[in-house]
């Protein structure tokens, strides 16, 4: 699966790249620091919540009101690195630059998230990953990505 996600206003759209047909939007919450994965027909599937600071950020995928995955920032500078985890599975989103990600999902290699800078100056992100391994939670990634890392990229 080839994603790309654009940083738009206060939210995200997510485009599949071959067709670039729009899958997902990522809509800003009115308040706080929340954001809300809809489908192509505004359903609310997931929504992100950041808990941490922004020297340690940390963030909750949240389905159906209840905590289904974890991220936390185990590094900003020195191999950046986000893992998300659950009681059943854990991702590793590692990097060497913060533009450029390895997904790991229990210790195996399964996709990739690069960093570009597009015409407008915003930020967008290309995901790439296996088949059999993406949900739709998957670009809330590059979304935990821009909030933790974004400012820096821009730089």
């Amino acid at each position: 699966m080839e994603l790309t996600v654009l940083s738009k206003n206060n939210g995200y759209t997510v485009h599949e790249r071959s067709s670039n047909k729009t899958l997902y939007t990522v809509k800003k919450k009115t308040f706080g620091q929340k954001w809300n994965l809809l489908d192509t027909s505004k359903y609310n599937l997931y929504t992100l919540a950041q808990m941490g600071d922004e020297k340690k950020p940390a963030f909750t995928i949240i389905l159906n009101d209840v905590t289904f995955l974890t991220i936390e920032c185990k590094s900003l500078f020195l191999d950046p690195t986000l893992v998300a985890k659950s009681k059943s599975m854990c991702y590793n989103l590692v990097s060497k630059d913060r533009r450029e990600f390895d997904i790991f999902f229990n210790d195996k290699k399964i996709g990739h998230i690069s960093t570009k800078v597009s015409v407008t100056g915003e930020l967008q992100y290309d995901i790439d990953i296996e088949n059999k391994f993406f949900d739709d939670y998957i670009p809330l990634f590059a979304v935990a990505i821009d909030r933790t890392f974004g400012e820096m990229n821009k730089q």
